[in-house]
């Protein structure tokens, strides 16, 4: 027990001595800094956590939405009532025919809208000749469109039903849809590589059309209760990773805290180690701190401010001889001594050390005594 105990002793000095002082990780700084660095914190928190798959698509229509609008007549078309990109209602009159067949005056044929939807092409214009082979108007209906992900086909385990995905249309801003995969798309040869997931869209507005840009996440795994923070406040490279917290005692002061960091998935990276919930992380202007050295205020002026005594240059509370060295007591009339969390910890861990090795002599002339 006695070399286990000092074993953990010696290993907790060399951890607490490596420790950096606090004016090395701490960066203070004045409003306007903290303005033009456009700094925000979000809290670290526990929550699900997803790791997913980027992917691009593209918004396709399905198949039952296209119709067609002909004549079985031949004739000519006398008016016009809609152009391609107009929107129609099943049963509008869309277009106006003449017949061929003979009167005074020749007859005259309504074609009107085969469904609801929006026309993509139209040959219907004025004068035009109409036979009974040939489609004049081609309409979509957009209630309901596909987003298809391009999912790399060594990826296609993972596009098995109940699967989820987040899809966001980068042309119509960050908003972002929940969908669950429904079936693969036909072959494409054109693209060998991938395959086509079709995951279905509500449209109402009929704001999604064919051909727009989808980037998707797929939604490869869920766990409940990880601790994460946004991706845009993870600094530095794979073997130096940290963050910027909101210091937990002074005004406009940030410290540099190391982490250790698990999955980085989409806009999120899970931390393992470094940070507790409800630390506040920042976000926006985290990469400006890590080039904005000491700040622009001094950690000792802050800490004297604050505390109302004064501190030394590395942030632990000047002792009554350090404050009788600089020349006076600053009014600070009551003892501190030296409050380094190295030297609190030594006198903690010794104390215990002490109790136990006490306890441990105790018990084995008890035991001496027992055997005698």
């Amino acid at each position: 027990m006695k070399y286990t105990f000092l074993s953990i002793l010696f290993i907790a000095s060399a951890y607490a001595a490596e420790s950096p002082p606090r004016n090395e990780n701490t960066i203070v700084l004045d409003p306007n800094a903290i303005e033009n660095l456009g700094i925000e914190t979000v809290a670290a928190e526990e929550s699900s956590f997803e790791r997913t798959l980027p992917v691009l698509g593209e918004i396709e229509h399905t198949c039952e939405s296209h119709s067609v609008l002909s004549s079985r007549i031949p004739g000519k078309i006398i008016e016009v009532f809609a152009h391609k990109g107009d929107f129609v209602k099943k049963g509008d009159v869309l277009l106006r025919i003449e017949s061929r067949q003979p009167g005074d005056p020749p007859p005259v044929i309504e074609l009107k809208a085969p469904a609801d939807g929006l026309v993509i092409i139209s040959d219907g214009h004025l004068g035009a000749p109409v036979e009974p082979d040939k489609g004049l108007m081609e309409i979509l209906d957009l209630k309901i469109v596909w987003a298809v992900a391009r999912v790399p086909q060594h990826q296609a385990a993972i596009l098995q039903e109940g699967l989820t995905a987040r899809i966001r249309i980068p042309s119509l801003g960050i908003e972002e849809t929940v969908s669950t995969f429904l079936r693969l798309n036909a072959e494409d040869e054109s693209n060998p590589t991938t395959l086509g997931a079709i995951f279905e869209l509500p449209n109402p507005a009929s704001t999604l059309r064919p051909g727009m840009r989808a980037e998707v996440s797929l939604i490869v795994s869920k766990r409940e209760n990880i601790l994460s923070i946004p991706r845009e406040a993870l600094q530095g490279d794979r073997s130096n990773r940290y963050v910027f917290i909101k210091d937990y005692e002074l005004e406009n002061a940030y410290v540099r805290i190391p982490v250790s960091v698990g999955e980085i998935s989409g806009e999120r990276a899970e931390i393992t180690a470094g940070l507790l919930p409800g630390d506040e992380v920042v976000t926006k202007g985290s990469y400006s701190l890590s080039f904005s050295g000491k700040g622009s205020v001094s950690l000792k002026e802050a800490l004297d401010a604050a505390h109302g005594h004064p501190h030394n240059e590395d942030g632990t509370e000047m002792s009554k001889e350090e404050i009788a060295a600089s020349g006076g007591d600053h009014g600070h009339d009551h003892e501190h001594g030296s409050n380094s969390p190295l030297v609190v910890f030594l006198g903690i861990t010794c104390g215990v050390l002490l109790l136990l090795l006490i306890a441990s002599a105790f018990i084995r002339k008890k035991s001496s005594r027992e055997t005698t």
